[in-house]
């Protein structure tokens, strides 16, 4: 017999109690329902995404790049390459805000018979999308500032002042509208640490511009448009390593599958278990599917359910190439499987 759940960014191990969900049905019973493979709508791990960041994210993609804009020319009149640097790091934050917010909107999309778990991958994509970009901007500052080491301009000090200090309270701002939100999406965390990091970035751009004022010394400007580079490529690397490990499938951090299989041994009547799979469906769902043995002389095993699923798995392998169906039996009359009752909402 197998068993399928898909957590629902509760504890690790809330779904593993809960009813299954796959393609479900009755051996040897009428009146089952089929959850046909996933085509209902997908609610296995449904996302729990930010419902009410729609206004948080306006409001930060709107004052981002009102400041890119002015702190990109006040960059360029005054020969400040720190100022340049942070500006193409905010249009990068102002790309991933975007990004972000339209995977929190496609996540929420329903399913369609062929995309079975719906959009919520989307969200994977935008956080690696946001990762890959940022580096590949930060590249070109570094370069650039590198040749403005060898070779320093005059830089006006008291416009990067101003201007970085414009940049402290809009990223400030920022931050805190996604501060809520920082524990449980790892787009809305990545959104909330950029803004955090910029404001510390705006004011060690603050320090530099007076440095600046009263040294002189043309070459602080590169040095810190260097410093900033270096602090963005080391914060945005784990959002880089957690985006890649979740679009390759790989079992949240936060889960141990040592733990959930002992949890799953530890179930009345199972004596041994296969073909675990724990997943990220999104940023903020995870998914569960493993085949569970029931003992002979528990009440749960039955020689037809047995049967049903093993006629129902080569079917689905043989006409479909379906190598790893997961299937739950279900009793009519019983109590109405939870996501049923969801999928039918």
């Amino acid at each position: 017999m197998a068993g399928h759940d898909h957590s629902h960014g509760g504890p690790p191990f809330e779904g593993a109690s809960q009813s299954g969900h796959g393609t479900s049905s009755t051996a040897g019973r009428s009146g089952g329902h089929a959850h046909g493979g996933h085509a209902h709508g997908g609610h296995g791990g449904h996302v729990h995404a930010p419902k009410n960041f729609g206004p948080a994210f306006a409001i930060g993609i709107v004052l981002n790049t009102g400041f890119v804009v002015v702190e990109a020319a006040y960059g360029y009149l005054s020969n400040s390459m720190s100022l340049v640097a942070d500006a193409g790091h905010n249009l990068s934050d102002v790309l991933g805000l975007a990004a972000a917010w339209i995977a929190a909107i496609l996540v929420r999309r329903r399913a369609s018979a062929r995309f079975t778990y719906g959009y919520r991958g989307s969200s994977i994509l935008a956080a690696l999308f946001n990762a890959v970009f940022l580096l590949v901007a930060m590249g070109a500052v570094i370069w650039e500032a590198l040749v403005r080491l060898v070779h320093p301009e005059p830089v006006v000090g008291t416009i990067v002042m101003v201007v970085a200090a414009v940049g402290i309270l809009v990223n400030g701002v920022t931050a805190w509208l996604f501060a809520s939100g920082a524990k449980g999406d790892i787009n809305i965390r990545g959104a909330f640490l950029h803004m955090v990091a910029d404001a510390a970035v705006s004011a060690g751009v603050v320090v530099a511009g007076l440095v600046i004022q009263l040294t002189g010394q043309a070459w602080l400007d590169p040095a810190v448009s260097l410093a900033i580079a270096g602090l963005v490529v080391w914060a945005t690397w784990g959002l880089l390593r957690d985006s890649v490990a979740m679009s390759l499938d790989a079992v949240p951090p936060e889960i141990s599958p040592e733990a959930v299989t002992g949890f799953l041994r530890d179930r009345p009547g199972v004596i041994d278990l296969h073909d675990l799979h724990i997943w990220p469906m999104s940023t903020t769902s995870v998914a569960l599917t493993v085949h569970l043995v029931i003992a002979e002389d528990h009440p749960e095993h039955r020689t037809a359910a047995n049967g049903f699923l093993n006629e129902t798995a080569e079917g689905l392998r043989t006409r479909f190439g379906i190598g790893h169906a997961t299937l739950q039996i279900e009793a009519a009359g019983g109590p109405a499987c939870r996501l049923a009752r969801e999928c039918a909402a």
